[in-house]
C-alpha cells in the first residue's frame, strides 16, 4: 500500500501521531499499533533490531493498521539501503549536522537521476508481484522522508537544510539537542526550548511539516504542543510498561 501521499497531506494538516518502539518482539508493535498510532516509530538507532526482527516489526505495524517508520542507526548507505527495500513507510534520519550531511542523506533514499539509491527491492516491490514501471513512477512518493535534528550545528544550519529537495519534514530530538550544548538530562532548560523555538520557526518559514520526538511526559508534550509542532512522536513501549507497573506499586501500597 501507498501510504506516502496521505502520510504527507498528514503531515502538512498537523494531524499525525507516532509512537516508538524499542523491544524486540512484533507483537508489540502490532498491538501499539491497534491501540490507534498513526505511525510507529521503530528504532534501529538505539533498539536492539537486526534485519530479520526489524522486517517483523515493519510487517506488524502495517497489520496493526499503522505506517512503519524506522529510524536508521545513521545516513551511511549501508544504514539505509536495507531498510528501504523492507518498502516502510518512512525513514528518520538521525543526528545530522549541517545541509552537506543531509543532502546526500537523502540522494541515498532516491532513485537516479535526483538521487544514487541502488536498485533491488524486495517488499518494497511487494515481492516482485508490482509492475517495475509501476513501483519506479511512485517510489518517491510512497515514504516520507525526516531529517532529524538533534544538535547545535544542525541548527545553525536549519534553513539551509529546509530547501533541500526530497525533504518532507523534520524532527526536532530534545535530548541529544540538550546534550549538544552541555544540557544532557535537561531537555526542558531554557536553552534547548528556545533552540526548539527556533527549529519550529525556520520549519514555518519554510513551510515545511514539523515535529518533536518525546516521552510520555504530560509537561513535555503539553511544552512542544504550545511552540507549534505540527506531529509528534510520543511515548514507547518501555515507558507504558514502567508507568503501569508504577501506578499498580502506587495503588497497592508498594
Amino acid at each position: 500500500m501507498n501510504r506516502g501521499p496521505e502520510l504527507r497531506k498528514r503531515l502538512n494538516e498537523g494531524n499525525l501521531l507516532g509512537g516508538h518502539v524499542f523491544f524486540n518482539d512484533p507483537a508489540i508493535t502490532e498491538a501499539m499499533a491497534r491501540y490507534g498510532y498513526d505511525f510507529i516509530w521503530i528504532d534501529a538507532e538505539h533498539g536492539p533490531f537486526d534485519k530479520q526482527n526489524l522486517l517483523m516489526h515493519v510487517i506488524a505495524a502495517n497489520a496493526g493498521g499503522s505506517a512503519a517508520f524506522v529510524r536508521v542507526t545513521s545516513t551511511a548507505i549501508e544504514s539505509i539501503k536495507w531498510v528501504l527495500e523492507m518498502g516502510i513507510d518512512g525513514i528518520i534520519l538521525p543526528m545530522v549536522m549541517d545541509e552537506v550531511e543531509a543532502k546526500r542523506a537523502l540522494e541515498l533514499c532516491l532513485y537516479p537521476p535526483k538521487g544514487t539509491r541502488g536498485f533491488g527491492p524486495r517488499r518494497a516491490i511487494a515481492y516482485n508481484s508490482e509492475e517495475t514501471g509501476h513501483y519506479l513512477a511512485q517510489s518517491e512518493e510512497s515514504f516520507v522522508r525526516i531529517i532529524q535534528i538533534e544538535h547545535i550545528n544542525a541548527v545553525r544550519h536549519i534553513d539551509a537544510i529546509l530547501s533541500l529537495e526530497g525533504l518532507d519534514a523534520i524532527i526536532i530530538g530534545p535530548n541529544d539537542l540538550s546534550a549538544s550544548i552541555g544540557r544532557l538530562g535537561d531537555s526542558l532548560h531554557p536553552e534547548v526550548l528556545e533552540l526548539s523555538r527556533t527549529i519550529v520557526a525556520a520549519a514555518k518559514r519554510a513551510g515545511k511539516p514539523v515535529g518533536v520526538s518525546i516521552g510520555p511526559d504530560e509537561r513535555t508534550i503539553r511544552t512542544y504542543q504550545e511552540m507549534g509542532v505540527d506531529f509528534l512522536s510520543t511515548g514507547d513501549d518501555i515507558s507504558f510498561l514502567y508507568q503501569g507497573s508504577q501506578r499498580v506499586f502506587s495503588l497497592v501500597g508498594r
